[in-house]
């Protein structure tokens, strides 16, 4: 289809290219260049399969016109020509996250071979043909890869090197198909993309050979590199594998007879990527700077092949798309008549009361922001990023019109009216917090501090004062603490008027009375509060003081004819105006109308709402009055309602986000505990009072919900809106990869990108993005831009599926089958049952063989994960077979994360008792899954009465990603007792801290890491050195250690951002690429878990022995 059909069209992706200019400027628009990835070769030389748009095509060795040979909206992956040449294998994520297909070229069948519901990443052929190795994270625990392999003709995949908690991957089996060679350990499987690599990055190549009882594993390289994607050369007598050791990517070669790997190819740059060996091991075809090349194994010859497409790959192209949900921000306006709200980076607007069609405010190709109404709700500001920077606009309802308010080089945002309107404050480039005067258009600066730059900023920092003389700014001070500054927005000196130790805020109040402040205050790993600052010294309420008000002189009103009738009432105060109320009479006045109206007598009375009183603020002595308010939940954000009765609360409790009010009338009758509004799943955003406080209007789950405060108010309603827009493929990759490419240059936490041209990066992808053809390959582009930084925690990741999209799910058994049986007979028959798991709870044992499930049988040609495709959690019969006698068994299968937890837990009972045993009985055992609050919940249960009593407990991270709990678990180790307590009639003291409520081991301790011991665990580690409580074993952590945090972009893809470098205060290193060392180092052999050993345990147990022994 043609790239422009309209000139709206022309100009939109002539924006785009604007956008793709800022910062450091490209030439000109980008010509669109294809990328080539992945290829397979031939077995007769003669053709190579690859990767391009998403699909597969074919091109002569030789180079020339490539053809399309599959084509469809999924993404293609990894083709690998069979060794007779008749058929193609190859990855699809057709039918969920990546499966493997096989298509016959004589008939063009094409047949499903896996149905897990995880990734099958296809590694290639036996050399008969008969079978397809893969790699999976399906069966192992955590993220672990395992090696498996499935029939061709089709059957139940069967596991071929399954080393329990350890990575193997990227699968070669040998000529003969008596050995296996593989990558071993690190992460390189997902994150190959990286250029460079940490410790966790290492890997190495190994071998596995069939033993007598179990299998014999050898390694053929050393770590310190990343040794990938193993080949056997020909007659099978070496192994060609990719290796960075000393610098780019190269092929290198070892002999299984032994001896040093050699290296094969001399590139200076660039990178060589996805391999693949001919069946005779006589050429090799690899991914090389967008394009396929080859390499002639037996004389070291490398070229290029020359590609040019004939043909279209599938590309999603202008799709026009209906938005119910979905909805990212949301801006109930100050009459309460209408919202705006953002889809898709577009903004919209509807009735708030009956919600229908909205309409479209913007049409860009930038994603907009920060949506603002003004007092009189007839504008909305938003920031929008169309050339680079963010930039303020205005959109008058009136005359359809917008207009652009700022123009800096850098970046605009959360912009907010003054409460007359006359004043826009907003914030630039996380720096300054500026004034805009809308009449004169000249800007001044209020407040200077270190603000959150979008898309991480605070969700309220800055709020205006009823008055409107005066802006409350919450900038990061000192030591990463937030605290609250005023200043008068006239101009002058910012003042503070909070002094916690606290480094999290979220949002500012001002209550509408003016006479105090509010602000969600806490840290990370603790629940937040709600502070609160009287700006004046609190004046006392007496309860009393509303009945004498009973008796006040009042002026009497006209007599009644009736005696008995009651004087009629005075009128009804008004409602304490909004924070930002309405300002009729300057809105009216714009527009050349009268702002006067007409009495009963024609006499003219003035509209305008009262004025409110001005705000003071006392300083003395103000740091003594700031209190706490008691809400008793976990504050995510806050805010008062314009009668200043309520406080609206966003929190959290056991996990779960939920809207609660508490009351602020000290003399009301409401109790002063937080009452819930929600108890629904979803998560609820962007919460605000609507202008006469008794609605609540949010998010949940990207629909606008609307929950009354009093509790016999209105019931809860949707205000179900429609939002319908064009998204344009080849437009919104460009805007992706912009804001990708933005985001990193803004928030990377070195300044120097780790010595990489970060510019020229973006003018080195910026034409392969405008080539790309699916929202797969232009991740793959970004990750491959973004591994150039080498660097940890980053990475770009798909969209969350849409709302009602049913997943991939295959039911657990929680058994495992004796492959040689399968393989030899077809029979299902069990080897192990996994503890808790549903075939345990269904009394299957080993030895029991699976016939049949819901009535379909089962053979060597069926596959048992097809056959419990989404039966998770749902009644299944099985037919089963034990010593000649068949029954029905009837299990709830269970889902992949819920088996691999047990798993888990089942691999953590080994190592308890391997410990016990080897230490006679008195020594403790703990392992933490990860650094997150479960896994520290989790400790706690397993330092449980067993581990307290032993003389000494071995602490186990090996295999932990980390998370943010390490200072806690350090906590528990380091507290030493002080105090012992004795009760009348007890035997013995007990340590006092535990008995008054303080988690403290108080035992000598051994820690054991490994190189998947990464981010907080290798935080753990150097606390755990730096705090002197013993001595640590195993491998050196994974050096992959920078605080990071996240964003969506545009089209719902995620991005990692690496913000804050972590150094230790022991000796000031950056923890980054410097793995934390151990004292005694011992490295586990890969295939460990099939020998009755744990060596890096045995180390531990006999270090820690010693150490109790004195």
């Amino acid at each position: 289809m043609p790239l422009f059909t309209t000139g709206k069209n022309c100009r939109l992706v002539g924006l785009s290219y604007v956008l793709l200019a800022a910062g450091p400027a490209l030439a000109a628009p980008p010509a669109a260049l294809p990328s080539f990835s992945e290829p397979g070769v031939s077995p007769d030389h003669q053709e190579i399969a690859f990767v391009s748009g998403g699909d597969i095509w074919t091109v002569p060795v030789a180079g020339g016109e490539a053809r399309l040979l599959v084509a469809h909206p999924a993404t293609e992956s990894r083709p690998l020509y069979a060794p007779d040449g008749k058929s193609l294998a190859f990855i699809s994520t057709r039918s969920g996250n990546g499966d493997i297909y096989l298509l016959n070229f004589a008939s063009g069948e094409l047949k499903r071979l896996t149905f897990d519901d995880g990734l099958d990443q296809l590694d290639g052929w036996s050399a008969d043909g008969k079978y397809l190795y893969y790699s999976s994270t399906s069966r192992d625990i955590a993220g672990m890869n395992d090696i498996y392999r499935v029939p061709v003709g089709g059957g139940t995949p069967t596991p071929v090197s399954a080393d329990r908690y350890a990575n193997e991957f990227f699968a070669a089996p040998s000529p003969d198909g008596q050995t296996l060679a593989f990558a071993a350990r690190g992460i390189a499987a997902n994150q190959w993309w990286r250029h460079g690599h940490s410790h966790l990055d290492e890997s190495e190549i190994w071998l596995r050979r069939a033993g007598k009882t179990a299998p014999v594993y050898t390694g053929l390289t050393q770590g310190g590199s990343k040794a990938l994607w193993p080949m056997w050369g020909p007659g099978g007598q070496k192994l060609f594998f990719t290796s960075d050791q000393g610098g780019p990517e190269n092929i290198w070669t070892v002999a299984l007879a032994g001896g040093a790997p050699q290296q094969v190819t001399n590139f200076k740059e660039g990178r060589v990527l996805w391999p693949s060996a001919s069946a005779d091991g006589k050429l090799i075809v690899f991914e090389r700077d967008f394009g396929i090349w080859t390499l002639n194994t037996e004389n070291g010859q490398t070229q290029p092949v020359r590609i040019q497409r004939r043909g279209a790959p599938a590309s999603p192209g202008v799709e026009r798309q209906r938005f119910t949900d979905r909805l990212q921000e949301l801006a109930l306006s100050p009459d309460g008549k209408k919202v705006a709200f953002i889809v898709h980076g577009e903004v919209f607007a509807a009735s708030s009361a009956d919600g229908g069609d909205a309409t479209r405010l913007t049409t860009t190709t930038a994603a907009e922001s920060d949506l603002t109404w003004s007092p009189d709700s007839r504008r909305l500001i938003y920031a929008s990023a169309r050339d680079g920077a963010k930039h303020l606009y205005s959109y008058t309802f009136a005359t359809g019109q917008e207009t652009r308010l700022t123009n800096a080089a850098v970046s605009d945002a959360q912009p907010r009216f003054s409460p007359d309107g006359k004043l826009l404050a907003f914030e630039r480039d996380a720096k300054e917090l500026r004034i805009l005067d809308l009449a004169s258009k000249q800007e001044r600066v209020a407040g200077t501090g270190r603000f959150g730059r979008p898309p991480l900023s605070a969700e309220r920092s800055f709020v205006w004062s009823p008055d409107g003389r005066w802006l409350a700014f919450s900038p990061s001070g000192a030591r990463g603490f937030t605290n609250v500054q005023v200043v008068p927005a006239a101009g002058s000196a910012a003042r503070p008027v909070s002094f916690l130790a606290n480094s999290n805020s979220n949002t500012l109040s001002w209550s509408p009375d003016g006479k105090y402040l509010l602000f969600d205050t806490g840290q990370r790993t603790e629940d937040a509060q709600v502070a609160r600052i009287d700006l004046q010294l609190r004046t006392p309420r007496f309860r009393e003081d509303q009945f004498r008000d009973l008796f006040k002189e009042t002026v009497p009103g006209p007599i009644s004819p009736d005696k008995n009738q009651n004087p009629p009432q005075a009128p009804a105060k008004p409602a304490t105006p909004t924070p930002l109320p309405l300002a009729k009479a300057d809105s009216v006045r714009a527009k050349g109308i009268s702002s006067k109206k007409k009495g009963k007598k024609g006499a003219a009375t003035a509209s305008a709402a009262p004025a409110k009183p001005p705000v003071n603020i006392n300083f003395d002595d103000i740091r003594r009055r700031l209190s706490l308010v008691p809400v008793g939940v976990d504050v995510r954000s806050q805010a008062i309602s314009p009668d200043g009765k309520w406080l609206l609360l966003t929190a959290t409790v056991s996990t779960q986000t939920n809207l609660y009010v508490y009351p602020l009338d000290e003399l009301g009758k409401e109790p002063a505990t937080a009452r819930q509004l929600t108890s629904t799943a979803g998560a609820k955003r962007e919460a605000q009072f609507s202008p006469d406080s008794r609605e609540v209007y949010f998010l949940d789950q990207g629909r606008i919900q609307v929950v009354p405060v009093e509790a016999k108010g209105p019931a809860a309603r949707a205000v179900a809106v429609t939002a319908e827009l064009d998204v344009d493929f080849e437009q919104e990759k460009l805007v992706v990869f912009d804001e990708a490419w933005s985001y990193l240059r803004d928030f990377f936490n070195d300044a120097t990108f780790n010595g990489t041209d970060w510019p020229a990066q973006r003018e080195k992808f910026a034409p392969y993005i405008a080539g790309a053809r699916t929202p797969d390959e232009v991740r793959r582009l970004v990750n491959l831009m973004i591994g150039e930084l080498n660097a940890s925690h980053s990475g770009m990741g798909p969209a969350a599926p849409p709302t009602g999209t049913v997943a991939p799910a295959t039911g657990r058994l929680g058994v495992r089958f004796d492959a040689a049986e399968y393989e030899q007979n077809g029979r299902l028959r069990l080897t192990s049952v996994l503890p808790l798991g549903a075939g345990a709870l269904a009394n299957l044992k080993p030895g029991d063989v699976l016939l049949a499930v819901n009535g379909r049988p089962l053979s060597g040609t069926t596959n048992l994960d097809e056959v419990l495709q989404y039966q998770v959690g749902r009644r299944t019969t099985l037919r089963v077979s034990a010593d000649g006698k068949e029954r029905d068994v009837v299990v709830r299968p269970l889902s992949r994360d819920t088996e691999k937890a047990l798993d888990y837990r089942q691999w953590v009972e080994e190592r308890r008792a391997y410990v016990a045993q080897a230490s006679g009985g008195r020594l403790g055992y703990v392992h933490m899954f990860d650094m997150s609050a479960g896994a520290l919940a989790q400790l706690y249960l397993d330092l449980d009465a067993e581990n307290m009593t032993r003389d000494g407990v071995v602490v186990d991270v090996r295999n932990n990603n980390g998370g943010f709990v390490n200072v806690y678990a350090i906590d528990v180790l380091a507290r030493r007792s002080y105090l012992s307590m004795v009760s009348r009639g007890m035997a013995a003291p007990v340590p006092a801290r535990s008995a008054l409520g303080q988690r403290s081991l108080e035992l000598p301790t051994v820690l054991v890491t490994n190189q998947h011991s990464l981010s907080d665990a290798e935080d753990f580690s150097e606390g755990y050195r730096a705090s002197k409580l013993g001595k640590i074993v195993g491998e050196p952590t994974g050096g992959w250690i920078i605080f990071t945090s996240g964003t969506a972009l545009l089209d719902g893809s995620s991005l990692r951002l690496p913000t804050s470098t972590i150094r230790s205060t022991r000796d000031g290193q950056v923890m980054e690429m410097n793995p934390r060392p151990v004292d005694i180092p011992v490295v586990r052999p890969i295939g460990e878990s099939y020998t009755p050993r744990d060596a890096q345990l045995d180390a531990a147990v006999k270090e820690l022995m010693s150490e109790v022994r004195k």
